[in-house]
C-alpha cells in the first residue's frame, strides 16, 4: 500500500465504514465496502489518476458500491427460499437497536438523497465534496441538508 493510501485509509476507514452502515448494510458487507474502495484508491494513485478532492472520491466510491451491494443482497435475500431465516441474529439486534435509537426513526423517514446527503455531512465532508460524491448540484446538497435537519429539529 502506498503511503499516501495508508494514511487515507487510517483517516477515513471509521468514518467511511459508518456512512456505509448508514446506508442500511450489515457490518460484514460495510467492511467488505471499505476494503473495496481503499483496494481501488491504491488502483487510482497508482495509475497516476487525480489526486484532487480525494476524500470526496473515497465517499462516492463507497456510496456507490454500498448501493450495489445493498442491490445484490436484496436480490439474493428473495432468491432465498421460504425456510431460510434472513433475520439478523440476537448480536446484530442489540447493536442496531443501541446504535441507532430513536434518531434512527426519524433519518429513517428522510429520503434516500437526503439520508445521503445527512450522513455525509455527519462524516465532515464539507457541501462541495457532498455533492462530487452524491452527483448533486452545490444547491441541491444545501437544500437537502437544510430539509433534513429542519425535519431533525421539529422531531
Amino acid at each position: 500500500m502506498t503511503e499516501d493510501a495508508a494514511a487515507l485509509f487510517d483517516s477515513y476507514r471509521a468514518p467511511l465504514l459508518r456512512h456505509v452502515s448508514a446506508l442500511g448494510l450489515p457490518a460484514a458487507d460495510g467492511e467488505d465496502v471499505v476494503q473495496e474502495v481503499f483496494l481501488a484508491l491504491i488502483a487510482h494513485l497508482q495509475a497516476g489518476k487525480d489526486r484532487a478532492n480525494l476524500r470526496g472520491w473515497i465517499f462516492r466510491v463507497g456510496h456507490n458500491l454500498a448501493l450495489k451491494k445493498r442491490a445484490l443482497s436484496a436480490r439474493q435475500v428473495a432468491d432465498l427460499p421460504e425456510t431460510a431465516d434472513p433475520a439478523p441474529g440476537p448480536e446484530e439486534l442489540v447493536a442496531l437497536r443501541t446504535r441507532y435509537g430513536r434518531v434512527r426513526a426519524i433519518v429513517a423517514a428522510l429520503p434516500a438523497r437526503d439520508r445521503a446527503c445527512l450522513s455525509l455531512r455527519a462524516e465532515g465532508l464539507r457541501y462541495r465534496e457532498i455533492a462530487e460524491a452524491l452527483d448533486m448540484s452545490l444547491g441541491s446538497v444545501a437544500a437537502s441538508l437544510s430539509r433534513s435537519l429542519e425535519r431533525l429539529s421539529r422531531a
